[in-house]
């Protein structure tokens, strides 16, 4: 089996909800690199970008991405080819995002959504599976537009 491991990144107003994420993957063994930041001011597109680089490359399956409120991290995302974030603030989203859209990163607010919220949504993201058949002829229209 494919090892999997998750790319997470913030900017300065996701801080405090990335490392509550962090914390819930330590518990759970769930392998991830933290492409930053360590809670300084920054920009986030430079923080999205860094995630998004690792998973395009195959070093992470998957990504999760923080900011104040999860859009502008979202924005940058999806930037970037082969990339589907979806910034969601509630579990039926997360899991669809998944099940139906078959999303590659989670966009949250630190903002927006506390702790707790936070972790059901990335415990959906990461155990949803893609349900693919009509679905998947909607991801490739995307992947379509994207080249």
């Amino acid at each position: 089996m494919e090892k999997k491991i998750l790319a997470i990144a913030c900017d300065h107003g996701g801080y405090e909800l990335k490392e509550a994420i962090k914390a819930y993957l330590d518990g759970k063994n769930i392998e991830y690199v933290d492409f930053g930041c360590s809670g300084e001011s920054v920009h986030y597109p430079e923080y999205a970008h860094k995630a998004c680089a690792a998973i395009q490359s195959g070093q992470c399956y998957r990504g999760i991405l923080v900011c104040g409120t999860g859009v502008g991290m979202s924005m940058a995302a999806n930037k970037h080819k082969g990339i589907r974030a979806a910034c969601c603030s509630d579990t039926f989203s997360a899991r669809m995002t998944r099940a139906h859209n078959n999303a590659n990163v989670l966009c949250l607010g630190g903002r927006v959504v506390g702790a707790g919220l936070a972790i059901d949504m990335v415990e959906l993201f990461l155990n949803t599976e893609f349900e693919g058949g009509r679905h998947q002829t909607r991801i490739d229209m995307i992947a379509d537009f994207e080249n």
